[in-house]
């Protein structure tokens, strides 16, 4: 297959587009187990096992996937379910090399979202306990400011005492609104977490409660809600998200210890 030129002078290698590839969403302790592997080490990361169920009629229903890892760095779980999602839009993976050099390795064949087997669940609760409380907490810093500029005014005839005033008698600025100041995004699998502990607090929450909580932009938390979450449009709830119900009875399971 001929080379396509990319619009910034170079060439994108795409003999490989049209090989089939898997997407996977995996838990913040997999990938960083799977970053903190050397590349020089030949033993495989994990192993992906498919059943097969012959008494089910339908093809997507009868495939069940699972993956075993190889060593479970952090105290994680090794078993996991691999849930594959049915729709989602066409994508290539594309990979660059340190010396510039772009290539599709590939077409997403299949999607997948890695999820802890049932057993494990109480473990991998409790890591996510850990790194929300690491995530929460909050280190201050204390810094003395030397300012002994002030203002002093002599008094004119006809005036009585001594008019001073200091630089912390000065007029303070008005206070920025809350929706002025730009947040920082956090990273996506400890803002997961801290969710999930938000939800373990009350089950329904609104979007502005949700902001408020966690101090991140409303856009990219509706990103992690639509995930995670069902909006009630309707009801005694309405205007309010809570959790799917295969992230509730997590939530409800790791709560119960």
């Amino acid at each position: 297959m001929e080379e396509d030129q990319g619009s910034n002078g170079g060439y994108l290698e795409s003999s490989k587009a049209e090989r089939s590839v898997w997407l996977m969403k995996c838990p913040v302790v997999v990938a960083k187990s799977w970053q903190n592997h050397s590349s020089s080490d030949s033993h495989p990361l994990a192993k992906v096992v498919l059943s097969l169920d012959p008494l089910q009629t339908d093809e997507s229903s009868s495939l069940q996937f699972t993956m075993e890892m190889a060593s479970a760095e952090g105290g994680g779980p090794k078993s996991y379910s691999l849930n594959m999602s049915k729709d989602f839009v066409p994508m290539c993976i594309i990979s660059e090399t340190s010396q510039g050099r772009v290539a599709m390795e590939g077409k997403v064949e299949h999607k997948f979202d890695l999820k802890p087997h049932n057993e494990n669940i109480e473990e991998y609760g409790r890591l996510c306990r850990e790194r929300t409380n690491k995530s929460m907490v909050k280190n201050r810093q204390i810094q003395v400011i030397d300012n002994d500029r002030g203002v002093h005014m002599r008094p004119m005839p006809g005036m009585v005492g001594l008019i001073s005033s200091n630089a912390k008698d000065k007029k303070k600025p008005a206070p920025v609104k809350q929706s002025d100041v730009k947040r920082t995004r956090r990273d996506r699998g400890e803002l997961e977490d801290i969710m999930f502990k938000l939800f373990e607090r009350q089950p329904n929450w609104a979007l502005k409660q949700l902001v408020q909580e966690t101090d991140q932009p409303a856009q990219f938390l509706k990103e992690i809600l639509n995930e995670l979450c069902v909006y009630n449009k309707r009801g005694t709830n309405q205007g309010t998200y809570e959790l799917k119900p295969e992230y509730k009875k997590s939530v409800e399971d790791t709560g119960a210890e």
